[in-house]
């Protein structure tokens, strides 16, 4: 997932801007009604709350929360809770727009929401990560429900603050509610398969890619930039389906070897080395902004926002970009990947697995019934094929790009919506 904010690019002074630069494109090619577009450029509830938390040296310290629900036109928001320093509204409002969109292109009964804490969660004590967690639950107590919006955790979070959050939950309501929140540990109410969920989408968007394409996955290679979640898991998946991994890095080096990288050496190596792969001696070293544009056929940009933009877009190598991280590509870069007829899956397709196994596991706390990891990963490959196919299909239909295309498939799921429940 990103971890940085969208410095104003030429022409956009937003992150938010870029998602409505999209929707936009697309709204003109599919007619999309000018009402629908109107309720969709602007997110249904934005919260902010303040947090004051008594740190560990008993001094007390405030911090900001974000909730940004941007529809409920197809369901209860859906939507993670990132941890960072650089969280504020604009990026909140537009992550909880890019859920809208995955949603309804994974086909999904989800609107889209999005929150976080300003905070460094590496500079801070599980002591004090747990009080503002707690603090922040509350705050939210009111915004959060199982059929009303359903958090996730997403940058600088995991298993560990959703255990909390739906404890303290749990203790506000005065029932266990389990499916007010995905992500959580298997052990109370998690589904499997979910840690690897967005990886394994990347994986399947791939490979349906290169179908399309008429490539042999045998005989093709691939770069993943990030190895955190998201890259680790698709790097494996991939070199497991027999694509070549020539490439990988995360944010403390890169590394390139055209003979091919053994994946589960550099997981081990990982694993070991406070999960960095700075010091791997698997393949050469090379600079960070090198690895984008190093020869191969598939690149999976799965770590920052903005990474390719239309400085190193001309450089690119692959002919087909898979992006698993959120929004690696600016709006500028676009055209020029068009032009190159590079085929790009965008994000909210392509890294839509997690949020789909996000939806398996609250529907299995609904129902109380757990699923084995098979059957997870079954539904979840059947879920990502039938997304790609609508997506490629209204990529051919409307002459337009994959990008394009996920947007024209969310905003026909979501003019649906939006007309038959009658939102003016």
């Amino acid at each position: 997932m990103s971890t940085s904010t969208v410095k104003a690019d030429a022409g956009h002074q937003s992150m938010f801007e870029a998602v409505l630069a999209r929707l936009d494109v697309a709204a003109k090619i599919m007619n999309l009604s000018e009402e629908v577009a109107q309720v969709l450029r602007s997110p249904s509830k934005e919260v902010k709350v303040s947090l004051p938390i008594t740190m560990d040296d008993g001094k007390i310290r405030v911090f900001e929360g974000y909730r940004t629900i941007h529809s409920t036109h197809l369901g209860p928001s859906k939507g993670g809770i990132r941890y960072a320093m650089d969280v504020n509204s604009d990026e909140v409002m537009a992550l909880a727009a890019w859920m809208s969109f995955k949603c309804a292109v994974a086909n999904l009964p989800y609107g889209g929401a999005k929150g976080g804490i300003k905070c460094d969660p590496r500079s801070m004590s599980v002591g004090e990560l747990e009080r503002l967690t707690r603090s922040y639950a509350k705050s939210m107590k009111d915004v959060f429900g199982v059929n009303k919006d359903i958090p996730a955790p997403d940058m600088g979070t995991s298993g560990r603050e959703m255990a909390w959050i739906v404890d303290e939950f749990n203790k506000i309501i005065g029932e266990d509610s389990p499916g007010v929140i995905t992500g959580k540990p298997v052990s109370i109410g998690g589904s499997l398969g979910r840690d690897a969920a967005t990886g394994r989408g990347v994986m399947v968007n791939t490979l349906a890619a290169l179908k399309k394409m008429g490539l042999n996955k045998n005989e093709v290679t691939a770069i993943v930039q990030g190895f955190g979640n998201v890259g680790s898991h698709a790097a494996r998946l991939l070199s497991e389906q027999g694509i070549k991994i020539v490439g990988i890095g995360d944010h403390t080096a890169s590394f390139y070897n055209e003979k091919g990288i053994d994946i589960s050496a550099a997981i081990d190596f990982a694993a070991k080395n406070n999960r960095v792969l700075k010091g791997f001696k698997g393949a050469t070293e090379i600079q960070a902004d090198q690895l984008l544009i190093s020869k191969c056929d598939v690149l999976v940009p799965a770590a920052l926002q903005n990474v390719i933009n239309e400085e190193n877009a001309p450089k690119i190598q692959a002919k087909l970009i898979v992006e698993g991280a959120n929004g690696p590509t600016t709006p500028e870069a676009d055209p020029i990947i068009n032009e190159k007829k590079i085929v790009c899956v965008p994000d909210i397709l392509a890294n839509s697995g997690g949020v789909t196994v996000s939806y398996f596991e609250w529907v299995q706390n609904k129902a109380g019934y757990y699923w084995t990891e098979d059957e997870v990963n079954t539904k979840h490959d059947i879920k990502m094929d039938i997304a790609f196919e609508s997506v490629w299909n209204n990529s051919i239909q409307f002459k337009t790009s994959m990008r394009i295309a996920a947007y024209i498939t969310a905003l026909q799921k979501l003019e649906q919506g939006v007309k038959l429940k009658g939102a003016f």
